[in-house]
């Protein structure tokens, strides 16, 4: 079985960005026979500074992401971070995420589930892998059919993240589905003075690592100019390193 990939700049910037990445994603497809969820989100709403770029929003970044859908025939993932946003996010999307910061949020939980779309949901960065089977318990209870999990590390302050790959087989025991974000795993999150910094060398073998622990999905930012992205710029991925990767991970 092929492992699932999800690829997309962090925060939707333009619909000419969404337009670049989605036509390498189906190009990649196209080559290696692989079916990418094509990932962007409407909304930031977790960023370190109030000063910070948060996207276009709901109604307009679900149009610009229905857009991508229909042009291209690509699955779309997002996440939400409020649970009136569940509905119409689900009425676009093939999968809704859930932040880390809030996955053990009940009623945010609950409402994606309603919506009958598969749900993601990132391991926050203070919980176990272990820990996960709460999260999941709420969606399944209240209707999901289908829920993913996805390791991201762990902070212990200090402006880092360490990741523990046996988180993986650990919520393997909870799901089939356990994906590695091999590019938010190597955040350092709020080092940039009022930004999170990161460091995306080590993004690949974040992704080898986590194949080696039985890791069925592979999470990628990813951006043209990553230096010029309006967030998560610096350990995102460069979109032209993508297929090396995918090559890697298909072996």
């Amino acid at each position: 079985m092929k492992p699932i990939f999800i690829a997309g700049p962090c925060v939707i910037e333009s619909a000419e960005l969404l337009d670049i990445v989605a036509q390498r994603l189906v190009s990649i497809n196209k080559e290696l026979g692989t079916d990418i969820i094509f990932k962007s989100s409407f909304d930031k709403a977790n960023r370190t500074s109030i000063h910070s770029f948060r996207g276009p929003g709901l109604e307009k970044g679900l149009q610009m992401l229905a857009d991508i859908k229909e042009r291209y025939g690509l699955r779309i993932l997002t996440d939400i971070h409020e649970s009136h946003q569940a509905e119409a996010a689900g009425e676009v999307c093939d999968v809704l995420q859930i932040p880390a910061f809030l996955c053990r949020q009940t009623d945010l939980l609950v409402a994606a589930a309603r919506t009958g779309k598969a749900i993601n949901i990132k391991k926050a960065q203070f919980l176990s892998g272990q820990d996960m089977r709460y999260p999941v318990e709420k969606a399944r209870e209240a209707g999901a059919k289908e829920v993913w999990l996805t390791e991201r590390g762990n902070t212990f302050g200090y402006n880092n993240l360490v990741v523990d790959f046996r988180n993986i087989p650990d919520m393997l025991d909870i799901t089939d589905t356990v994906i590695m974000d091999c590019t938010h795993s190597v955040q350092r999150p709020g080092a940039g003075g009022g930004k999170t910094s990161g460091d995306r060398r080590f993004v690949p073998n974040m992704a080898l690592a986590a194949k080696a622990f039985g890791a069925t999905g592979y999470f990628f930012e990813v951006h043209p100019d990553p230096d010029k992205g309006l967030s998560d710029g610096p350990n995102m991925l460069y979109l032209d390193d993508l297929e090396g990767i995918v090559k890697q991970l298909i072996l």
